[in-house]
C-alpha cells in the first residue's frame, strides 16, 4: 500500500519547514553526524532547505543532483542492471543513490529522492507523483514509497518535506522512519 500524501503545501508549512530544518540541524549537531543528499526529482531543493539554517555547514557536507541516469551511475554508483531492471524511479535506485552519496561525500547519513514530478512521465504502474525516498546510515538503508498530488512544484516540495520528516524521525528514534 502506498501512502497518499496529497495535501498541498500551504504558507503555514513554511513555518513548520523552517522549524523542521532547524530541529534536524540541532539533532545532527548533538549526535555529531554529517549528512549528504542525492536528489533527482527534487532537483536540489532538500539541500536548499537544509542550508536555510545558519551554521548548517557543521553537519551538511553537500548534495548531488542526479537527474540523469548517467549521473546516477557514474557519480553515485547505481549499477546499470538496477536501472534497467527496476527503472530510475524505484526503491532499488533510491537505496543505491542514498548509499552512493553517503560513500562519495564521506558522511554518516545519505538521503536520496527519485520520482515523477510530472506533469508528464507517468504510467499506470508509476503515475505522476510516485516518489521513492531513501535514507542510508551505517549499513542500514530504509526506503519509502509515496504518491503525492498537485503541480510539479508542489510534488517537489512535498517530497523534500517528507524526506526531512523522515530524517528527523530517524534521528529521534533510530528506527525505520517510513513505518
Amino acid at each position: 500500500m502506498v501512502p497518499s500524501a496529497g495535501r498541498g503545501i500551504s504558507p503555514s508549512d513554511d513555518k513548520v519547514k523552517k522549524g523542521l530544518e532547524a530541529e534536524i540541524g540541532r539533532l545532527l549537531r548533538e549526535r555529531g553526524l554529517t549528512l549528504a543528499v542525492a536528489e533527482s526529482c527534487t532537483g536540489g531543493l532538500i539541500g536548499d532547505m537544509i542550508t536555510d539554517v545558519a551554521g548548517s555547514s557543521d553537519y551538511f557536507t553537500g548534495g548531488i543532483v542526479a537527474y540523469s541516469n548517467d549521473v546516477k551511475q557514474g557519480i553515485l554508483g547505481v549499477p546499470s542492471r538496477i536501472l534497467e531492471r527496476y527503472g530510475a524511479v524505484s526503491k532499488q535506485t533510491a537505496s543505491r543513490m542514498a548509499e552512493g552519496v553517503k560513500r562519495r561525500l564521506k558522511t554518516d547519513i545519505g538521503i536520496a529522492t527519485t520520482g515523477i514530478a510530472g506533469p508528464t512521465g507517468g504510467s499506470p504502474r508509476k503515475p505522476v507523483g510516485t516518489v521513492f525516498i531513501a535514507l542510508s546510515c551505517g549499513r542500514r538503508v530504509y526506503t519509502g514509497r509515496f504518491l503525492f498530488h498537485g503541480t510539479r512544484r508542489s510534488i517537489k516540495r512535498q517530497t523534500a518535506l517528507e524526506a526531512l520528516r523522515a530524517l528527523k524521525g530517524f534521528l529521534e528514534r533510530g528506527k525505520n522512519p517510513f513505518k
